[in-house]
C-alpha cells in the first residue's frame, strides 16, 4: 500500500486539497438526501448488471475523458464500479498503443484509441471501497504500457454537470487523491500480465478470460486524508 511518508510535500498538499473537494461533494449530496451512485442511476430505470450507467456513458469533449458505472462482480463484493478512461485526442503527445504481434482481437487505434485508467469499486451506501486494474478484454480498451497510462492521469477531468456536477467533481478528484494507489496498480498490472504470459506461452494474454482483475487495493477517503494530514503536520 502507498504511504503518505513516501510522497513529497507538494504531492501531499495536492492530495489533501482533492480530499477536501471530495468531502464537499459528500456534504452537498448528503444535504439533498443523495449519494454518488444514486446520482448516476437516477432516471435510468431498472438497474441491470452489465448495462452502462448513464446509458450513453459520460464524456468530456474538451479533456476527452470518459466514465461509466455498472455491475457484474456479484453483490456480495460491491454494489458496482466506475470505469474511467482517456481517449486518444486527450492523451499526451507520443502516447503509443502497445505493439502486440500476438493479439487475436482488434484493438481500437488512431482517433478511436482509448486507455482504461482505473476502476472504482463502490459499496452499497454510495462510497468508494477500492480501486482495481484489469485486463484488456474487460473494457475493450487499447493497451498502453503503465508508464504511458501514468502520464495520462493528470488529464482526466469531467468538467460539466451531466449527469451530476458533484459526482463529476468527486470522480475527477478521486483520481488525484489516490494517485499513488492508481500508479501502483498500473505498474503491478503490467507485472501481472507479463507473469501470466510467461506461464501461458503461445496464448493471447490480453483476451484470456482467466485473467480479469490484475490488482485491487482497498481505499478509505477519511483514512488516507488523515494519514496525509498527519504527515504534513509532522514535516512542518
Amino acid at each position: 500500500m502507498p504511504r503518505a511518508r513516501d510522497q513529497s510535500p507538494e504531492e501531499i498538499a495536492t492530495m489533501i486539497l482533492a480530499g477536501r473537494r471530495i468531502r464537499e461533494c459528500y456534504r452537498v449530496l448528503k444535504k439533498g438526501g443523495l449519494n454518488v451512485v444514486g446520482e448516476v442511476l437516477k432516471g435510468q430505470g431498472t438497474f441491470y448488471e452489465m448495462t452502462h450507467y448513464p446509458l450513453d456513458d459520460v464524456f468530456d469533449g474538451d479533456s476527452h475523458s470518459q466514465y461509466y458505472y455498472h455491475a457484474h462482480r456479484g453483490g456480495e463484493l460491491e454494489h458496482g464500479h466506475f470505469h474511467t478512461f482517456l481517449r486518444a485526442p486527450g492523451m499526451p503527445p507520443g502516447s503509443e498503443v502497445l505493439d502486440e504481434p500476438g493479439a487475436t482481437e482488434p484493438w481500437p487505434r488512431g482517433e478511436q484509441a482509448i486507455a482504461h485508467l482505473v476502476a472504482v469499486s463502490m459499496d452499497g451506501w454510495g462510497f468508494p471501497k477500492g480501486l482495481f486494474a484489469c485486463n484488456r478484454w474487460v473494457t475493450g480498451e487499447s493497451w498502453y504500457p503503465a508508464r504511458t497510462v501514468v502520464a495520462m492521469l493528470d488529464r482526466f477531468s469531467i468538467d460539466h454537470a451531466n449527469p451530476s456536477w458533484p459526482v463529476n467533481i468527486w470522480l475527477t478528484q478521486l483520481l488525484v487523491l489516490f494517485r499513488p494507489h492508481i500508479e501502483a496498480l498500473l505498474w503491478h498490472r503490467d507485472e501481472a500480465v507479463a507473469e501470466w504470459r510467461r506461464r501461458h506461452p503461445g496464448e493471447d494474454v490480453f483476451e484470456d478470460r482467466r485473467l480479469e482483475i490484475t490488482g485491487y487495493l482497498p481505499i478509505s477517503v477519511d483514512d488516507w486524508l488523515a494519514e496525509l494530514q498527519a504527515e504534513l503536520d509532522s514535516s512542518s
